[in-house]
């Protein structure tokens, strides 16, 4: 959605060209990404005058990183990232988007850097462990990649290549200070201030940046890039896949409701749009799948609840190791795996629980529902007789001798609709 604000003339004079405003507060993840260059987009197509990415983020994925700068290396329009409000943080991937941008600003209170590339998922050597030769090249592939981008910029070229080496960390004013970024400022109407005049080049010239009087044109994702930003964080994209697995063990125990299974293979769809962008164990996936096998079996097969308790151990344990990465924004929240598998058992054995008691509960109607029935002998029987059951006369025979009289009870239902009964005094004793 994006938020127009009208701008007119006064006295004659030409009203200032809007600026662009984009607001990232969180993980540089795919759908950030596209949002982002899309709206860069619009901008070098003439809808404003220049575009301002307001950055606070832990980082982000490396391909998504890369796509942002290319998108800002490659703009008409000046691209100003304001690391911004106070508290916020341009760490790993955000600090190289900062140093790509041509005007680079921060808040008090903020800070840049820590970007030193962690392995998502197995790495040879561990992850981040720089004796390793994958490990290796991948830090001197980010170290020569924000050099580059330092050089371009003009900015502090060894400080750009310690915050991949060594994982540094500046605050803002000692970032302006190395020639890091241009600007500190307070607010948004300091920086507009700060930046109005200032040049930058464009094809070997040299343009005038005019931010005296700006419209700030704040835009927001639409609710379909909600929605996929939302189920690409680690604890949403955990839940949709419980959720799933849930509604898909539903549908299967009790074939036919459909409304489960439905709900569940759309949240496991979502679930994988998510987990593409994480670090997926695929261990940790598959111990959670034998864990809803076991409670499954546990409908079929009399294990007297070890089938449930193993289930639950592999649905712990699988949920634990799911997302392989030593990265905090990039783990899912223990509290929500253990609150999650908590729900999830207690669910699980409430459906089984109606399931088996369902499955043991003797047939009350039909054929089927006369076995166990109590019913009186109106002739004497053995090999055959008559027995008054259910409101009925049946033919019947026993495999011992009845009385006129007696009480006998229903053992099964044999061929010719013939009922074989027994005394009732020999089903107590």
């Amino acid at each position: 959605m994006l938020l127009l604000c009208p701008f007119f003339e006064v006295k004659g004079q030409p009203a200032a060209a809007p600026i662009r405003v984009v607001q990232v507060a969180g993980v540089i993840n795919p759908v950030v990404a596209d949002f982002i260059t899309a709206e860069l987009a619009s901008v070098n197509a003439g809808e404003a005058e220049a575009f301002l990415l307001e950055l606070d983020t832990p980082g982000g994925l490396d391909t998504a990183m890369r796509a942002i700068i290319q998108g800002i290396l490659g703009s008409e329009a000046p691209v100003i990232v304001y690391v911004y409000p106070s508290g916020a943080r341009a760490a790993s991937a955000g600090a190289l988007i900062t140093l790509a941008a041509d005007f680079a600003a921060m808040a008090p209170g903020t800070n840049i850097g820590a970007a030193h590339p962690v392995t998502i998922g197995p790495s040879p050597g561990g992850d981040g462990d720089k004796e390793s030769p994958m490990m290796s090249k991948v830090v001197e592939d980010a170290a020569a990649y924000a050099r580059s981008i330092a050089q371009q910029r003009g900015r502090n070229v060894e400080w750009a290549e310690r915050i991949v080496r060594e994982s540094i960390s500046t605050p803002a004013t000692e970032a302006h200070e190395l020639g890091v970024i241009d600007i500190v400022a307070a607010d948004e109407n300091s920086l507009l201030a700060a930046l109005d005049g200032r040049t930058y080049r464009r094809g070997g010239e040299e343009k005038i940046l005019k931010t005296e009087g700006a419209v700030l044109n704040r835009a927001e994702m639409g609710w379909r890039q909600k929605i996929l930003n939302a189920v690409s964080h680690p604890n949403v994209a955990y839940l949709l896949m419980m959720l799933g697995i849930l509604g898909i063990f539903f549908e299967i125990s009790q074939p036919g409701v459909i409304l489960p299974g439905a709900i569940g293979a759309i949240a496991l769809l979502l679930a994988f749009f998510g987990l593409q962008t994480l670090p997926v164990n695929y261990v940790g996936f598959l111990l959670i799948l034998l864990g809803i096998i076991l409670f499954i079996l546990e409908v079929f097969v009399t294990s007297y609840g070890m089938l449930s308790i193993g289930g639950l151990v592999a649905l712990t344990m699988g949920s634990l190791m799911l997302i392989d990465t030593s990265v905090p924004y990039l783990q899912i929240s223990r509290a929500v795996i253990f609150a999650t598998v908590a729900v999830c058992g207690g669910f699980v054995a409430t459906v089984l629980f109606f399931v088996v008691r369902t499955q043991k509960t003797r047939f009350v109607s039909g054929v089927e529902g006369m076995v166990g029935e109590l019913g009186q002998a109106v002739t004497d029987i053995h090999r055959q007789g008559k027995v008054f059951v259910h409101g009925e006369y049946w033919d019947a025979f026993s495999t011992e001798p009845i009385a006129l009289g007696e009480t006998v009870e229903v053992v099964r239902i044999a061929e010719n609709m013939r009922i074989e009964v027994k005394k009732l005094e020999s089903a107590s004793r």
